[in-house]
């Protein structure tokens, strides 16, 4: 064999090695599958750190202006959609769920109907994220909730109304205040959201939006989406606390 030929073989072998090892980097990661739960010791997977300014600034997700924008539009912590939208579609637009439900928000076509929006326009992210602003807006005027009532109960029940529908949430509420208990307890209220599978509750007079099976997944999605708030609020400001006190030192 000459010379030039055992140097082109060489040639061949190598390359032909780092193309399918090109090959396996590319289906592993795209074989990759995000976590269900949430860790807070990781972040990485929704939220990167820029470094292109000298202060740290955090990125949730290539929705955040508009996220703030809307939120602010709407009356709407944009972080907490920003956690809504992470729980729901990953921050895929283009998503449509097995029951209907569409892009980011996952915003059902009845709800693009209460606010005359057509179906065909809902997966548009900005249509979307205003939906949904203006479905928890109406969630939160709709269940009265007394301003006593602290933050973190308000809020799950808010997001159960938003997972669950409002009217299974409204039946639990109006089952614990018939039997005097706290009706803006979300402990409370998940509870009797549980007792809902049971003929002997369901099949009450109190009860007018029947048998509710999935108080499972919705205790679940309240759980993620608050947890998730959480990191993303001291995530934020953390990093603006921070960045306040670095200027008042330079002063």
């Amino acid at each position: 064999m000459s010379k030039k030929t055992i140097i082109f073989s060489i040639v061949i072998t190598l390359g032909v090695a780092f193309f399918e090892s090109k090959i396996f980097r590319d289906e592993l990661a795209e074989s990759v599958v995000l976590p269900e739960t949430i860790k807070t010791d990781v972040i990485a997977e929704t939220a990167t750190e820029s470094k292109e300014s000298v202060e740290n600034e955090w990125i949730i997700s290539t929705y955040d202006q508009m996220m703030q924008r809307i939120g602010k539009e709407e009356g709407q912590d944009w972080l907490l959609m920003s956690a809504i939208a992470y729980s729901e579609s990953r921050f895929r637009s283009n998503l449509i769920s097995k029951r209907g439900a569409i892009g980011l928000m996952q915003v059902m076509p009845i709800v693009g109907r209460q606010f005359n929006v057509e179906k065909e326009a809902i997966a548009d992210p900005e249509t979307n994220i205003r939906l949904a602003g203006k479905l928890l807006k109406q969630i939160d005027k709709t269940l009265k909730i007394s301003p006593s009532t602290p933050i973190e109960d308000r809020l799950s029940i808010i997001l159960a109304c938003y997972n669950g529908g409002i009217g299974h949430v409204s039946d639990a509420r109006r089952l614990a205040k018939s039997n005097g208990e706290n009706h803006n307890s979300w402990e409370v209220v998940a509870r009797y959201l549980k007792m809902k599978a049971d003929p002997a509750i369901y099949e009450s007079e109190l009860v007018r939006y029947g048998k509710f099976t999935g108080s499972r997944q919705t205790e679940a999605y309240v759980r993620e989406v608050m947890k998730r708030y959480g990191i993303y609020r001291q995530m934020i400001y953390d990093t603006e606390n921070s960045s306040s006190a670095n200027q008042i030192a330079l002063k």
